[in-house]
């Protein structure tokens, strides 16, 4: 079954559209995002920064698909499957924290639904009347790889029509001591679907080191990979890791969403991306050009 990228929704520091993935941008110098300037801030309170940044990159992304219908399908085919590292960990160390200090009762019941690492996914379903499977994957820096294959595995099964993939990490006193150095603070939303004439999820594979992902998959035009890796000839090798700060469980769909608009931009025809701990557990994902221009971007 063709597994299609129909639309990219970004909430991303110095990052407008698509296209400002592969411009040369001084990330580190621009603002945050604003959700409430996004949204409105209505039916923001009390939602953890990761949720409203993915709601940001989730409304962007419904509305650049084909087909888009960004109020939702309201018939229960609508998949969200998000990936995070430290979605929600400010609030679960505040709440430990606060118990510890205070015991339950100095915990606010506006705090506990956001303690729930489901909450980002479950947030998005809410407020975009997605109805159907609902899943968040935390697994370490694989992510937003494995997110990508799960989506697959719900659209390949029937399990649904379409499936909104978002990576998001936020910014905060917890993420950066838990992953070090600059982290994303920004979220990435995909909408999958098996229709349409956008880039094409072509396979998947899960080895121990990023470069036997080529080997097994095939050597791309684009290899967009974290850390330092063997530059392969006429191979684009690229880290975003660099350009947007560590991007943790995050990184495979920012890498999606760069590649997308990389083989569109360059005319090209095959990218992958490879995510995980080298030595380890790494993922790789072979994503192919689409036929046309996709969405409204």
């Amino acid at each position: 079954m063709t597994v299609r990228i129909n639309g990219v929704g970004l909430a991303l520091r110095g990052v407008s559209k698509p296209a400002d993935l592969l411009a040369d941008i001084p990330v580190g110098e621009a603002p945050p995002v604003d959700p409430a300037q996004r949204l409105g801030a209505r039916g923001l309170r009390y939602k953890d920064r990761a949720t409203q940044l993915a709601l940001c990159a989730v409304r962007d992304a419904l509305s650049d698909a084909v087909e888009s219908d960004v109020e939702g399908s309201g018939d229960g085919l609508t998949a969200v499957v998000v990936a995070s590292v430290t979605g929600n960990l400010g609030t679960v160390c505040a709440v430990t924290s606060t118990i510890a200090q205070e015991g339950t009762r100095g915990v606010s019941p506006m705090d506990l639904p956001n303690a729930s690492s489901n909450v980002v996914a479950s947030s998005v379903a809410i407020r975009f009347g997605l109805r159907g499977p609902n899943l968040t994957v935390c697994n370490g820096n694989t992510s937003g790889v494995d997110a990508l294959f799960w989506a697959r595995s719900l659209l390949e099964s029937g399990r649904a029509r379409r499936v909104v993939v978002v990576g998001v990490e936020p910014a905060g006193e917890a993420s950066q001591r838990l992953l070090g150095g600059e982290v994303l603070d920004g979220a990435v939303a995909l909408v999958l679907s098996r229709e349409g004439t956008g880039a094409r999820i072509a396979g998947f594979v899960r080895t121990r080191e990023p470069a036997a992902c080529l080997d097994e998959l095939r050597t791309p035009d684009l290899w967009l990979t974290p850390g330092p890796e063997p530059t392969r000839a006429g191979v684009v090798v690229r880290d975003v890791n660099t350009v947007f700060g560590h991007a943790a469980g995050a990184l495979g769909v920012l890498q999606c969403a760069v590649a997308d608009e990389w083989l569109r931009a360059n005319d090209a025809a095959t990218a992958v991306i490879t995510a995980g701990d080298p030595g380890d557990v790494v993922g790789g994902c072979l994503i192919e050009r689409g036929q046309v221009e996709r969405g409204s971007s």
